[in-house]
């Protein structure tokens, strides 16, 4: 049995060809991630903004101690708090891309399965049966046989 090594799995990897679909989804991902983005960021978010009141939802937050600024407004201690709007706005982003992901991936599964049934091949025509034979044509042989 011969050893493997790193670099000969490696090569089997991208001898198989994964690597450029793999790249491919990597850049396409990245672009849609930017789309979907700009959709929440852009449209969505703003419509939220006014049911809360003109309010971004990344600038919530609970302020555990409030920033001390001296006299002249410089900041001599830094405000402490805890951001929950930008936790809530990863949220919404991942539930949206998710969702339209699963759209996408929906769809395309639904391509995939159309062509699909159009390339299978017509069912055979069916074979008739045999005739079934009946009490009456059993007797009919008999009587026939009889009168031979």
């Amino acid at each position: 049995m011969r050893k493997s090594t790193f670099f000969s799995d490696f090569k089997a990897f991208i001898a198989k060809g994964n690597v450029i679909d793999l790249a491919v989804g990597v850049v396409v991902g990245g672009a849609f991630k930017d789309i979907v983005n700009a959709l929440v960021n852009n449209i969505i978010m703003p419509l939220v903004g006014l049911i809360t009141g003109g309010k971004n939802i990344s600038d919530l937050k609970y302020v555990i101690k409030e920033a001390v600024v001296d006299a002249e407004g410089v900041i001599v201690e830094a405000e402490n708090a805890i951001l929950y709007g930008d936790f809530i706005q990863k949220i919404i982003d991942f539930l949206i891309i998710a969702f339209c992901i699963f759209c996408v991936l929906r769809v395309m599964m639904k391509l995939k399965s159309l062509t699909e049934k159009k390339e299978e091949p017509a069912p055979e025509p069916e074979v008739p049966a045999e005739p079934v034979e009946t009490t009456d044509d059993i007797l009919k042989d008999i009587r026939e046989l009889l009168k031979k």
